[in-house]
């Protein structure tokens, strides 16, 4: 199959920065959005002021609300936020084409991972996973970059990465589709800690030792959910770790920060335009770790955190008392 004309679904931050990936070389890339001020700012002067501030645009890239507008394309990045994703699916005109899931995320009332909302809403489209460490504004101002896009088929594999990859937006290949998606899900959840021993004062010892208990933890339930363990330990799963647990760019790093600082996170999530998608999947997260027997005790704690149900040092002195047990577990 050919793919020439892309259409991205979601016109935020990380939506407009694939948009300009896929419009590399002048190739037509349509941008679907639901803000009509987003959908004016791309095709009038260019940029997306509200999630992409001060970043010019390929003009390539034609912006659009209308659904309609999307069966011209060959092929969806599908980049809406997780729990929304069944919505915007469902509205739109399920296509036959592929659907490349650029969110990270698992579906709160279901349980689902991504690749299974999609599928039970878009039975006869091939999806893939794109996913890796990646901050928005680096990859639409061109730095360079490295993702996981996974598949089940190789073919259509090489046939996406022919079309999206690039010199500075480099592209590995692998058929694990759900150790790509774990990997994207479970680190979000793991920046929101990271972000409260920032904001606690706790120091770099602390982080660097939160982030190694936390990939541990995204391997026992990667493994238990199916996924390989070499995923988990690539792009998609400790390379995005270790970005989003280590800068403010990262919104669930900040919010978890401000958390750690004393501020309310009720408050905080209530209060955000752009989506914090770790606060989303750690209740589901943690629900399915229970339900499985998986010991995950920092994305307990994160879910506690979140719902305001044990105070910040309380949960901090939980962790820190639990008893030594071999690394290797």
């Amino acid at each position: 199959m050919s793919i020439e004309k892309l259409a991205v679904i979601g016109g935020g931050a990380w939506g407009t920065a694939l948009a300009q990936v896929a419009a590399a070389g002048g190739r037509e890339t349509l941008l679907w959005a639901i803000e009509d001020d987003v959908v004016a700012a791309v095709n009038k002067i260019h940029q997306n002021p509200v999630y992409l501030k001060g970043q010019a645009l390929n003009p390539a890239i034609h912006a659009t609300s209308n659904f309609s507008d999307l069966s011209g394309c060959d092929a969806w990045l599908v980049v809406t936020p997780a729990q929304h994703m069944r919505a915007v699916l469902s509205r739109a005109p399920c296509p036959n084409m592929p659907l490349i899931l650029c969110s990270k995320g698992i579906e709160d009332v279901s349980g689902q991972m991504l690749q299974q909302v999609a599928h039970g809403v878009c039975p006869t489209s091939p999806v893939a996973v794109l996913s890796g460490p990646t901050f928005a504004h680096e990859v639409a101002a061109g730095l360079p970059t490295a993702v996981t896009l996974a598949c089940v088929d190789p073919a259509l594999g090489e046939t996406l990465r022919e079309r999206i990859a690039s010199p500075a937006f480099r592209i590995y290949l692998s058929s694990d589709v759900a150790g790509a998606e774990i990997g994207g899900a479970v680190k979000n959840v793991l920046a929101i800690a990271c972000g409260v021993v920032e904001g606690r004062g706790l120091g770099q010892n602390a982080r660097a030792a939160l982030i190694a208990r936390g990939f541990a933890e995204m391997t026992r339930f990667g493994l238990a959910m199916g996924a390989r363990r070499e995923t988990l330990a690539g792009l998609s799963g400790l390379g995005d770790l270790v970005l989003t647990c280590s800068s403010t760019s990262s919104r669930n790093f900040s919010l978890g920060k401000a958390i750690g600082e004393g501020r309310d996170a009720a408050a905080l999530m209530a209060d955000r335009r752009t989506v914090a998608e770790g606060a989303y999947t750690a209740p589901v997260l943690h629900r399915i770790a229970v339900e499985k027997g998986i010991d995950m005790p920092i994305v307990s704690a994160v879910d506690a955190l979140l719902k305001g149900a044990v105070p910040i040092d309380q949960v901090l002195e939980t962790l820190m008392a639990r008893p030594p047990r071999p690394e290797a577990h």
